[in-house]
């Protein structure tokens, strides 16, 4: 069953930075070919830098990254260029990348490639009402991650040792979700550059129609197939100001109100998009067909 078409692909080379909106990528088994390839590590911690950190590292999403090339199946992930929030550019292969990037965030961090075998953050939790199940409001907790989160659960990761990705390999929302939350709260801004997705579809069902996708598999143009996982819990990040939208809080309450679902029987959470593993990889482009099956 066809369900849309490619509307935008995303692909975000350092973790927490701005990214890129090529208009074709790359799929492994790891998600798009240099997406979250970077993080910063705070290195007195040893945490991985989060923009969910929102009081440690307010400045993370005015920061931008692109690839200087683009990134190649079977060949290294290529450096980036890193434009900072005070308009300073520096390159991840420069001697000095580190010492300039701990002056502009005032802590000593380093850029990795890899992530630490225990993958852990700042994650703030806004005071905002049936937000978190454990009833966090206005605090900061330490949150494991990648690799170090599903060790923590028990069972088997669907992300490498060495992944930067928060959960599951790549993400995916439609526009009906979009459109739908535009409709909820007019006076709300909800660009799809909140979300920070991999994937957006064009669709025409209203509603949150991925939310019925759960165990589903998309297959995307000719070669790509995505696995649909769980719905995508989200945070304090879709609610910050990056570029020309605005700091605001009714992201996070309006899917408080409206699309609060169970995630793997730990509580309801505030979702929008989904998760997906990678079951076929290949080349996808904007455009592309995007069937259910």
């Amino acid at each position: 069953m066809k369900v849309g078409v490619i509307e935008s692909l995303w692909r975000f080379p350092v973790k927490s930075f701005k990214g890129e909106k090529p208009d074709q990528v790359q799929f492994d088994k790891q998600g798009v070919l240099g997406d979250r390839a970077y993080a910063l590590i705070d290195k007195k911690t040893g945490k991985v830098v989060s923009a969910k950190s929102v009081k440690q590292f307010p400045n993370l999403l005015m920061c931008k990254a692109a690839y200087l090339e683009t990134p190649q199946p079977g060949n290294e992930i290529p450096p980036v260029r890193i434009t900072l929030a005070d308009g300073t550019v520096v390159n991840s292969d420069s001697e000095n990348v580190n010492q300039i990037l701990s002056n502009f965030f005032k802590r000593d961090v380093e850029l990795a490639r890899e992530a630490p075998d225990d993958f852990t953050i700042d994650q703030y939790h806004p005071d905002l009402e049936n937000l978190d199940p454990a009833g966090y409001r206005n605090i900061s907790t330490e949150q494991k991650l990648g690799s170090a989160l599903f060790k923590d659960m028990g069972i088997d990761s669907p992300l490498p040792a060495n992944s930067f990705m928060d959960v599951f390999p790549a993400s995916v929302i439609t526009t009906s979700t979009l459109e739908y939350l535009q409709e909820l709260r007019q006076e709300t801004n909800f660009d799809v550059r909140r979300f920070r997705m991999n994937v957006v579809i064009k669709t025409h069902d209203p509603g949150f129609i991925e939310n019925s996708w759960i165990g589903k598999t998309l297959r995307i143009g000719n070669d790509v197939q995505l696995t649909a996982t769980m719905p995508d819990p989200r945070c304090v990040m879709t609610t910050l100001a990056q570029d020309s939208i605005p700091r605001d809080n009714h992201i996070l309450r309006t899917l408080v109100e409206h699309n609060r679902l169970d995630i793997m029987g730990s509580g309801k959470y505030p979702c929008a998009g989904i998760y997906a593993v990678v079951g076929a990889k290949g080349s996808v482009k904007v455009n592309d067909s995007v069937e259910l099956s």
